[in-house]
């Protein structure tokens, strides 16, 4: 119960799903945590939920894509004791008709990099000068399978999560002799309110990808962050590692 205990940690796109599970696992675990969303009342109800069950945590209306409502979010979390320990970069833009090349939308393509990749970098920035200063930090880049391996019709989605796992590498290489950590984790299919329906031929599908055939849980996922969060992790630096149940390790079997 106390992997991070006294941490103060960052969770961007908390109000739902992965990100929600994360902050509440994190919160569990003993960090104070901020949760950060631009969907205010589900955004609040992870805050309240956490506070119920004995956690702290704070809610905070946060436009990844908007440098001033990262800033502010950022000096929110350092307020409570003038640390940033954990920042878990989860927020990501999800159309609801992504594409190939040829029929891919500006606004695919604006709204992945906008709030994906610079979401990432502009809370990246701001947090590393604390992680710096303290000599300490852990960053999470909540990714995707898709940044490992192509997939049909998503070519916005999964160029954007390419770039951000050469970003990961890119800052673990140029901060981890201050001691600041940042890895990326890439969940295969998990089941949240964007995943398939069980009864959609698709979540079957997905299923069948994996070699432990099904589809994983959000604090499934939520583990392994805790993992790359906690000081367990202290020799872990710059890796991609996938929560997939499988997918990545049996491409043999694909498209079936």
């Amino acid at each position: 119960m106390d992997r991070v205990k006294g941490k103060v940690a960052i969770v961007t796109g908390a109000a739902n799903g992965i990100g929600k599970a994360i902050a509440e696992l994190l919160a569990e675990e003993g960090a104070w945590v901020l949760a950060a969303d631009i969907e205010d009342a589900p955004g609040e109800a992870t805050v309240a939920a956490i506070r119920a069950q004995g956690g702290q945590a704070e809610y905070c209306h946060a436009d990844v894509s908007k440098q001033d409502d990262v800033q502010h979010a950022v000096a929110l979390a350092a307020a409570h004791n003038g640390r940033i320990d954990i920042l878990v970069n989860n927020a990501a833009y999800l159309d609801p008709d992504f594409h190939g090349v040829l029929e891919s939308t500006d606004r695919e393509w604006r709204g992945c990099i906008d709030v994906a990749l610079l979401g990432t970098h502009y809370f990246t920035k701001a947090a590393l000068p604390y992680m710096i200063a303290q000599r300490h930090g852990s960053i999470v880049n909540v990714v995707s399978i898709q940044g490992m391996e192509g997939m049909m019709t998503s070519v916005a989605y999964t160029a954007t999560k390419s770039a951000l796992l050469g970003y990961t590498m890119s800052v673990s290489y140029d901060y981890g002799l201050h001691n600041v950590r940042i890895n990326s984790l890439c969940p295969g299919p998990i089941q949240t309110r964007q995943g398939a329906d069980p009864a959609d031929p698709h979540y079957q599908w997905q299923c069948d990808q994996t070699t432990l055939g099904r589809v994983g849980e959000a604090r499934e996922v939520a583990w392994a962050a805790l993992f790359l969060a906690s000081d367990e992790a202290s020799y872990v630096n710059g890796v991609t590692l996938p929560v997939d149940g499988g997918w990545t390790s049996s491409s043999a079997r694909k498209r079936g």
